[in-house]
C-alpha cells in the first residue's frame, strides 16, 4: 500500500497520563461502555496479532491552533479570498439530486435478498449517505443559504438527514462548530478520542476493530465527554426523523430501513470515503494538526479533503476551496498531504506509531479565557 508523503520522519512522545472519560447520560455510557468492552474482550484473545503502538498519550501543544493565525496572513496578502466567501446557489440542487437518487433505488432494492442489501449499502447507499452527512457539514457552516439565513440552512439540514436514517444535523452543528473554534482542546473538541479509546485499541488488531466502530464513538462520544441538554430543534430533528423512518418500514419494509441506516454505519467505518476520520487531524507527522487531501474522492464529498483549506476559511463553501489552494499555493503545497484515503486507513491500522494517541491536545481553558 502506498502512503502519505511525508518530509520527515515521525517521532513520538513518551509522556505516561492517566485520565477517565466525563460522563453523560447513562443510556450513552452504556452503549459507549458496551462497544468498548466488546472490542477489548477481542483485543486481548488476539493481543499478539500486530504490534502495540508506541505512543502513551496525546501530543500535547501549549500553542493556538493555527489556523486563525495563518487565516489573517493570508488574507493579509490575498484579501480577494474574501471574494469567496458566501453560499454556494448551487449547492441545494446537487443535495436534492444525491437524495433523490437514493430514494428511487429503493425501489429497485425493497424485494432483495439480504446479502444483496449488504453489499449495496456498503458500495452504493452508504456511500451517498456519507456525502450527504458531509452535506450536513456544509449546511453546519450556513453554506447552503448564507448566514443571513440560518433558518433556512437549518431545515434543509434536517431534511437531508432523512435518508440517512439517525438524526444528527442539528446535534452535529453545535459541536463541530466547537471542533473548529477550539481546535485540540482537551474538553470542546470532542473530535478526539478519549483515553478509553486509546488505551483498548492500542493494537494492530484493536486499531482494526476501532475503525470498525468508529461510526459509534463518533456518535456517541460527544454526549459523554461533553453532554449539553437537548434543544428544542433537536427534538424537532429526531421526531421528523422518527416520522420518515415509520414511513419507510410502512410503505418499503424493514429491508431499506436496515439498507438505510447500515449502508450509513458502514461508510463511517472500515470504507473508502471514510478515510477522511483519521485523514484530517490525526497526527501522521509530529507537530502538524491538520491535512489535506487532493484526490478524487474529493468530487463525491464536497471537497471536505481540502481540510486545512476549509478549517482556514470555514466560510468558503466546498466547491470554492481549490480556488483558495490555487491563490495561495505556498501555504499548502509545502504542508504534509494524504494521497490516499485508503491507505490512510491501511497505515492507522498497521503503523505502530500511529493510532488513538496521535491527536495533538491542548488544556481546556474555558470559554471566556
Amino acid at each position: 500500500m502506498g502512503r502519505a508523503v511525508w518530509s520527515s520522519a515521525r517521532q513520538c512522545d513518551t509522556n505516561f497520563i492517566l485520565c477517565t472519560p466525563v460522563c453523560g447520560s447513562s443510556f450513552s455510557i452504556q452503549v459507549y461502555n458496551c462497544a468498548v468492552a466488546s472490542s477489548l474482550i477481542l483485543s486481548r484473545s488476539c493481543i499478539k496479532m500486530g504490534a502495540h503502538v508506541s505512543r502513551t498519550d496525546f501530543e500535547w501543544s501549549y500553542t493556538e491552533e493555527p489556523h486563525a493565525s495563518r487565516r489573517k496572513e493570508i488574507l493579509a496578502k490575498y484579501p480577494q479570498i474574501k471574494k469567496l466567501f458566501g453560499y454556494d446557489p448551487n449547492f441545494k440542487w446537487v443535495v436534492f439530486g444525491m437524495m433523490l437518487t437514493q430514494f428511487i433505488s429503493w425501489f429497485f432494492l425493497w424485494d432483495k435478498s439480504w446479502p444483496v442489501i449488504l453489499l449495496f449499502a456498503y458500495c452504493f447507499g452508504g456511500v451517498i449517505n456519507h456525502s450527504l452527512m458531509l452535506a450536513i457539514h456544509e449546511i453546519s457552516h450556513n453554506l447552503a443559504f448564507g448566514h443571513s439565513r440560518p433558518l433556512a440552512n437549518r431545515l434543509l439540514g434536517i431534511f437531508v438527514n432523512l435518508p440517512i436514517g439517525l438524526p444528527f444535523s442539528v446535534s452535529f452543528k453545535g459541536y463541530h462548530l466547537e471542533h473548529h473554534r477550539y481546535q485540540g482542546d482537551e474538553k470542546l473538541d470532542t473530535d478526539i478520542p478519549t483515553y478509553l479509546e486509546a488505551k483498548l485499541f492500542c493494537t494492530t488488531f484493536g486499531k482494526f476493530i476501532w475503525v470498525i466502530l468508529q461510526p459509534l464513538f463518533y456518535v456517541f462520544r460527544p454526549v459523554i465527554t461533553y453532554p449539553k441538554p437537548p434543544t428544542m430543534w433537536e427534538f424537532v430533528n429526531l421526531v421528523v426523523q422518527m416520522t420518515f423512518n415509520t414511513f419507510v418500514v410502512q410503505y418499503f419494509g424493514w429491508k431499506i430501513m436496515v439498507y438505510m441506516v447500515i449502508g450509513s454505519l458502514m461508510a463511517m467505518g472500515l470504507h473508502p470515503v471514510a478515510g477522511h476520520f483519521i485523514s484530517e487531524h490525526y497526527m501522521f507527522k509530529k507537530g502538524f494538526e491538520t491535512y489535506s487531501y487532493y484526490g478524487p474522492l474529493n468530487f463525491i464529498t464536497f471537497n471536505v479533503g481540502y481540510h486545512n483549506e476549509h478549517h482556514d476559511f470555514p466560510a468558503v463553501p466546498g466547491s470554492r476551496l481549490p480556488e483558495v489552494k490555487k491563490i495561495a499555493p505556498e501555504y499548502y503545497d509545502n504542508l504534509p498531504q494524504h494521497t490516499s484515503w485508503v491507505s490512510v486507513l491501511y497505515d492507522f491500522v498497521m503503523d505502530p506509531d500511529i493510532g488513538p494517541y496521535a491527536r495533538i491536545k491542548r488544556k481546556h481553558k474555558g470559554l471566556d479565557s
